[in-house]
């Protein structure tokens, strides 16, 4: 016998008396073993059979498939997009071209010419129902005759749908690589309609009444990107994309998360572990009510530099190092409803420029069984004239943000932190309230919550105290087309919540914020009114989502909220709980 090959049976030790306390060793054959007698081939087994006096195998009940000689060896296929499903999984019904469960050319499931030109035509309808009560200085052209309290009406009635048409073209066998080159248009055509109870609400000019209904459209997205470089066999790569573009600048759009006229460099290192950007952004103006770019150039520009580190020290962790440069040319704008936009109609307002300069660490992911969540952003540059401090300022703000979560099951419970610099000396030269570019915060429940989805306006004055979206009070017209202002009270959140996923159909997250003011000196100075206390309230917010067809081809989401008045927000507004309530649903085919 072969005595190289190692046998898969112990062989006892002849220097010793065997021990009767240990268990007798049971020399019947298991089915497993049999198995591995047989994979080591019939000489060898007949060697250990007879050494183990192993009983023989029956083979009177093995046989084997037989072969049936007219059947090919392969079956000779075009490409790999025409697969046939096997005979179970084929219905007896007739394909069409407009079934979105079913391979289709529209989808980009089969080539529309050749063997790697693709095409996917995407339609998408996204309808929102929002009701919310939001404190209204009641205006001197008042509604109701002999209205004399100083807040008006709150009730306000949102309605908004955008219907986006998407075509993509691409080139190239995208499953381990990206496209040679990808055309990539998108179509938007919004309405919405506002009902407030006050007027002056949807218009400067009384005479316009309490209702405003609009329609626009938009090419919002338009694109070319071509593949520059392509690393075999890890498939790292660099590409460029020139147009307008959807880009996130980092996990949870603290800084920019926009849709807008750039252009980026792009790719990958080391296997995908390493990611990166390069881009520079020539904004676009912005319709203000349906929030869709308009073909005006704002003279603006966003310089973004970015990398991404996978597996950073723990599996399962991306790290972030990020830089982001504003250069804000300002000029005098009214927005389409006939409000100014900029200079931000506050303090001594003139025309001013802005330069910030964003450095930031990030991180995402999870460290054992630690979900994770941080940011950390330092901003410096200068403001020619800021409209609080009444002069030029340098800037000089920070930003802190820490989520901790644990999966249980179906249920994660999570801790969230916030610190956004405050202004404590808005008369000095410097700008220490921290704001952002553009962005789209979704963080300690903002998309759900009352502070993170309602513009709050300021009161006494035409600015905003928060914006839609927005996490920081930075006293400004609008996200979209005002200008960053770094003079402001700053923010401290502490959240808590805890998100069920019943199904995988429907979920549901809870969360409870208690918000305070870094610092009340810029709204003190604003108001002219000393003493304010910090404490904003608690925001309250249970928020819903429901995939009735287990895919995302039909969404439906919805939310309650509420803001509980903290002492110092009663001191400068109402003292009355503010409700909101939405419906979103999101259907794409």
């Amino acid at each position: 016998p072969d005595r190289s090959r190692r046998s898969l049976l112990p062989t006892p030790r002849r220097d010793r008396a065997p021990d009767e306390s240990q268990e007798r060793i049971d020399l019947t054959t298991p089915p497993e073993k049999e198995k591995m007698l047989q994979e080591e081939g019939p000489a060898r087994t007949e060697f250990l059979r007879k050494r183990f006096e192993l009983p023989p195998i029956d083979r009177s009940e093995q046989w084997e498939k037989p072969v049936d000689p007219n059947t090919p060896d392969f079956v000779a296929m075009s490409d790999r997009w025409h697969i046939e499903p096997p005979d179970y999984e084929i219905i007896d019904k007739p394909l069409s071209p407009l079934d979105p469960y079913h391979q289709s050319k529209l989808k980009g499931d089969y080539p529309f010419c050749g063997d790697d030109l693709f095409t996917v035509l995407t339609m998408q309808n996204l309808s929102l129902y929002e009701y919310r009560e939001i404190p209204i200085p009641s205006p001197p052209s008042a509604v109701n005759p002999n209205t004399y309290d100083f807040f008006g009406d709150n009730d306000q009635e949102f309605f908004k749908n955008t219907a986006l048409l998407t075509l993509d073209v691409y080139k190239g066998q995208t499953s381990f690589r990206p496209p040679d080159w990808r055309f990539h248009s998108t179509l938007a055509f919004d309405y919405t309609d506002l009902r407030a109870e006050e007027n002056q609400v949807v218009s400067p000019d009384p005479r316009k009444g309490k209702d405003r209904s609009r329609s626009d459209f938009a090419i919002q997205e338009l694109y070319l990107e071509f593949l520059l470089q392509d690393c075999i066999p890890s498939y790292d790569f660099t590409s460029v994309r020139v147009g307008i573009q959807p880009f996130n600048s980092d996990f949870r759009g603290f800084i920019f998360n926009d849709t807008n006229l750039g252009y980026r460099l792009f790719g990958s290192k080391d296997n995908n572990r390493i990611q990166w950007n390069l881009a520079l952004f020539d904004q676009l103006e912005k319709e203000i009510n349906s929030e869709l770019n308009t073909t005006t150039l704002r003279d603006q520009r966003v310089l973004i530099a970015n990398v991404y580190r996978q597996d950073f020290i723990w599996l399962g962790y991306t790290a972030q190092l990020s830089f982001h440069a504003n250069w804000d040319d300002g000029d005098l704008r009214f927005d389409e409803n006939g409000f100014l936009a900029r200079p931000d109609p506050i303090g001594s307002f003139q025309p001013h420029d802005v330069n910030a300069y964003y450095f930031g660490w990030a991180g995402d992911g999870h460290m054992g069984d630690v979900n994770v969540n941080h940011a950390f952003y330092q901003v410096y540059g200068r403001d020619s004239f800021n409209p609080i401090a009444g002069d030029d300022v340098d800037i000089d703000a920070q930003l802190a943000a820490f989520e901790v979560s644990i999966d249980r099951d179906w249920i994660r419970p999570k801790l969230s932190f916030l610190w956004a610099s405050g202004d404590n000396n808005p008369r000095d030269d410097k700008g220490e309230g921290f704001d952002a570019i553009l962005e789209k915060t979704n963080f300690a429940g903002a998309q759900f919550s009352y502070w993170g989805r309602q513009a709050l306006r300021g009161s006494g004055t035409a600015v905003g105290l928060v914006q839609r979206d927005s996490l920081y009070p930075d006293f400004t017209s609008s996200k979209f087309q005002g200008q960053s202002n770094f003079v402001n009270p700053g923010l401290l959140v502490f959240n808590t919540g805890i998100d069920f996923e019943w199904t995988p159909r429907f979920k549901t997250l809870l969360n409870a914020s208690w918000l305070f003011f870094d610092d009340t000196e810029p709204i003190e100075l604003v108001l002219q009114q000393p003493g304010i206390n910090r404490e904003i309230g608690w925001d309250l917010s249970l928020g819903m989502e429901y995939r009735p067809y287990f895919t995302n081809n039909v969404i439906m989401k919805g939310g309650v909220a509420t803001l509980l008045p903290g002492s110092g927000f009663e001191e400068f507004s109402q003292d009355d709980d503010l409700f909101s309530a939405f419906l979103e649903v999101a259907l794409t085919f």
